[in-house]
């Protein structure tokens, strides 16, 4: 399969397109055509990097979505040896938009867990496209609470949309799966990391994103609702979901302004999908370090520190008019 390329991208797959048919030419025809193709990719890099420096919260949204970005299991296999993956939540069923299980990170044991999407429309369904179902989070819980039982830390990886909001979802008490998770985490006394690696979409992500630390990578997104859900919602129309995006504050930069994200993980130039390799490099690099000052701290400590992250959250300014300051201190 070819490279999938976004509608903002078009200038980039076309100088692509014609430095390969100039290559091709060169070849052929046994012309020297060496300055004119340096030429290309010099305005090629160019391109790359005017595109992406500049990326508005739909681009990144539009990134974050790519069916070519790196998932949970592509980080685990680049970033994580002697990976054991286990299943089911030993009440209903074993729910493959979630994947965990112990690993090793720099050889030191850990309890990894993640959504995982699918790349073909196979593995899509298998992965009910990314959207856990009750079962997910009851099995997430399930393996963080082996982890917290034998002194593992947890790191999570998120890529969501959100919970599965079907029927089926409902009837399995999909509020309640959710809300354990997070009650649940709060108690946990190993460390815990959470990244956002695609998309953080509503509480499908926070149910596995209470963490001392959360990371996320450059061009992913976290949201209490998807551009489109609150496009819906406000304007009866998903046609509104750029401005929408504008509107919710869900880039990383954003994030990072607001205090939800303690640190931006740089993306490859082009985004992670351009070079997997580098952006698994990149994130395990913010893995080791925050895991190594996380280790540092009591079970206690740690608890209390995920508390007072939470606590410190959606802090807001009350201001109250002049007129009805007056009308106060007349009376």
């Amino acid at each position: 399969m070819g490279e999938v390329y976004l509608e903002f991208e078009k200038p980039i797959a076309e100088l692509k397109k014609k430095i390969a048919e100039w290559e091709e030419l060169s070849a052929t025809s046994n012309v020297d055509m060496s300055a004119e193709l340096d030429m290309l990719r010099n305005r090629l890099n160019e391109t790359v990097s005017t595109i992406f420096s500049n990326l508005t919260p739909w681009q990144r949204v539009q990134l974050a979505r790519h069916p070519e970005r790196p998932y949970t299991l592509d980080y685990i296999e680049r970033i994580f040896t002697d990976f054991i993956e286990l299943h089911g939540d030993r009440r209903f069923s074993d729910d493959k938009a979630v994947v965990g299980g112990f690993a090793k990170l720099d050889g030191k044991p850990v309890m990894v867990i993640g959504t995982q999407k699918g790349r073909d429309v196979k593995s899509n369904m298998m992965r009910n496209f990314g959207w856990p179902h009750p079962e997910g989070y009851r099995k997430a819980l399930r393996l963080m609470h082996m982890a917290d039982q034998s002194g593992v830390p947890v790191i999570t990886l998120i890529d969501t949309p959100g919970a599965f909001p079907g029927i089926a979802s409902e009837e399995r008490h999909i509020g309640e799966a959710i809300a354990l998770c997070m009650r649940d985490m709060f108690s946990f006394k190993v460390p815990i990391i959470a990244v956002i690696i695609g998309e953080g979409g509503s509480g499908g992500a926070i149910g596995i994103g209470v963490g001392n630390r959360i990371l996320i990578m450059e061009n992913a997104y976290y949201s209490v609702i998807t551009p489109e859900g609150c496009a819906a919602i406000l304007w009866k129309d998903r046609k509104f979901a750029e401005t929408a995006a504008e509107a919710l504050h869900l880039t990383a930069h954003d994030l990072a302004k607001l205090g939800i994200a303690d640190e931006i993980i740089a993306e490859p130039m082009g985004g992670a999908h351009r070079d997997m390799d580098g952006a698994a490099k990149a994130l395990h690099e913010a893995l080791s370090r925050h895991l190594g000052e996380l280790r540092q701290l009591s079970g206690k400590k740690l608890q209390e520190d995920r508390y007072a992250k939470f606590r410190a959250m959606g802090q807001f300014i009350e201001d109250t008019p002049a007129a009805e300051t007056e009308d106060v201190v007349n009376e």
